[in-house]
């Protein structure tokens, strides 16, 4: 899916602004495809919380057809219009996450399956902008026509690698019994589960919109920030330093699926989450003083920030719901965090062009690291401590 996601930012679109504004024709391309995809996170509250087995297929494919189909409108528009075709293209992808996470949910091997799933995005984030760069650098491809390039060279694979995850069996009794039932949730159902945890979800929702805002930053300006740290002219960079990310993420999410116990499990995930926040401000402390080079501190920060983002999306509200016994899925918690995230992604993005734009992107996203450290940590270890205390749970009752 990040094929026909992520393939525009690689290229840097310089001299354009968008009708002749403070905001860089760049920035206005990434704000178009972040509404659309925010508003596609709204809209997958209700559908994809809702969506039965039989329709996953057809609808992943059919939402990444629809998604080539407006990076072929962004080539051929003119400029100035070229921002409603990313609008288009942000619409349909942003309820492929959540129909994923569908089929992995709920099982004993979750926290494996959701860490893969996490890896293969951090991964893909920077493969796929090599591949842009590789495509405009090697092949002669404009940055306009990159877009829709990519998305054709991972058409197949997606295709086929969809009907695969398609045959997937569903949760066994031993799933159900430890992890829970997941079933499909209706308005009473989504309303009694944000009642149930109002205060709690309310900071970690507050968090995430700043998490979201920090990893949306530093994917589609990565180009621009390597750049102003002396990495420009160097092939591979994003997939070198998305490598180290991917892996230094996975593994330590991956072994939270040696915790069987929900209130552990959780209670584990949510040290996890507020280590990352905290090592945010540290790495960019060493990086101010010379301590650390540019390409190690992106890594450094990169590894710290998807630690803090990345539960949300796959083991967080799954150990929740299983810890609480609540009938649903985890998917409902993830659209409702998901909109609200990438709605401030725009707002932050707007924010610097508009109010603090002679900071260069590298002097901004120094500044947000270290507010976000602080801010975030804070509550999400607030949300940790009302979760927890309210008793354990084991995952098999005796």
């Amino acid at each position: 899916m990040y094929a026909f996601r992520k393939p525009f930012s690689a290229a840097q679109y310089e001299g354009l602004a968008l009708f002749g504004t403070q905001v860089e024709l760049k920035t206005a391309f990434v704000i178009s495809q972040v509404i659309g995809y925010a508003l596609s996170k709204y809209l997958g509250i209700k559908f994809c919380s809702e969506m039965t087995r039989g329709r996953r297929l057809a609808m992943l494919i059919g939402l990444v057809t629809v998604a080539e189909i407006a990076l072929l409108l962004f080539a051929v528009l003119p400029p100035q219009l070229k921002i409603l075709a990313l609008f288009a293209n942000g619409l349909p992808l942003g309820m492929v996450w959540g129909l994923v996470v569908w089929y992995l949910e709920g099982r004993r091997t979750s926290e494996l399956l959701l860490a893969g799933l996490s890896c293969s995005f951090i991964l893909a984030s920077g493969v796929v902008k090599d591949v842009g760069r590789w495509l405009m650098d090697h092949h002669g491809v404009s940055e306009f026509w990159m877009p829709f390039t990519t998305g054709l060279i991972f058409l197949i694979p997606f295709v086929v690698s969809t009907f695969l995850l398609d045959q997937l069996p569903d949760p066994d009794a031993d799933d159900e019994e430890e992890r829970s039932p997941r079933e499909p949730m209706d308005g009473a159902h989504r309303i009694s589960f944000l009642r149930r945890f109002f205060l709690p979800l309310t900071m970690l929702f507050f968090a995430y919109i700043f998490l979201t805002a920090f990893r949306d930053y530093r994917d589609n300006y990565g180009v621009e920030i390597f750049s102003e740290l002396g990495y420009g002219e160097k092939p591979g960079i994003f997939s070198k330093s998305e490598t180290w990310v991917a892996f230094g993420v996975l593994v330590p999410l991956a072994l939270l699926f040696c915790i069987r116990d929900n209130f552990f499990g959780l209670l584990a995930a949510f040290s996890l989450m507020i280590f990352g926040a905290l090592s945010l401000g540290v790495s960019t402390l060493l990086f101010d003083r010379g301590a650390i080079n540019g390409l190690t501190w992106m890594i450094l920060i990169g590894i710290g920030s998807y630690l803090a983002y990345v539960p949300y999306g796959s083991i967080l509200f799954d150990r929740i719901i299983a810890k609480a016994h609540v009938i649903g899925t985890a998917v409902f918690a993830i659209y409702v965090a998901d909109a609200l995230g990438y709605t401030g992604s725009v707002a932050i993005l707007l924010f610097k062009d508009l109010v603090v734009g002679e900071a260069t992107r590298l002097e901004f996203f120094r500044s947000f690291t270290y507010i976000l450290s602080i801010g975030s940590a804070g509550l999400i270890l607030a949300s940790a401590f009302l979760i927890l205390r309210s008793g354990r749970t084991r995952s098999r009752p005796t």
